[in-house]
């Protein structure tokens, strides 16, 4: 996903929240969190919450399916880790774990891994 200017987690949320005129309150009590709890998550003075309330802020929100993985991808690196719709896949399947660690020993740079993710667009097609 190709952003031209990459903002904060807090202030991806606050803006979609503000976006759909929903007050800070109304989404905290929505997430069933306390609005303090929500204020500093949007001000980045805590971590992005769990996959599970990430879903819920997704569907809250409205998020396109861009939208929704880009929010993960800032919430990964909020908390300094992988974006959290991913852990699963991965785990899930040797095949995957197996390609990556190739793509690591091998040094596999961005070059090359865009065109796999070509190729793998263009079987969309």
């Amino acid at each position: 996903m190709n952003r031209n200017v990459e903002q904060s987690f807090g202030g991806f949320i606050a803006s979609k929240r503000e976006k759909k005129k929903i007050t800070l309150r109304e989404m905290a009590r929505l997430l069933k969190i306390t609005p303090p709890y929500l204020s500093d998550i949007e001000k980045d003075r805590r971590n992005s919450p769990d996959k599970e309330k990430l879903d819920e802020i997704a569907k809250i929100l409205s998020l396109s399916e861009e939208d929704g993985r880009y929010m993960y991808d800032l919430a990964g690196k909020k908390r300094n880790s992988i974006s959290p719709d991913l852990p699963d896949y991965i785990m899930e399947r040797e095949y995957v774990r197996i390609a990556l660690r190739k793509a690591m020993d091998l040094g596999i740079g961005e070059k090359e891994w865009r065109k796999f993710v070509e190729e793998l667009e263009n079987r969309k097609e």
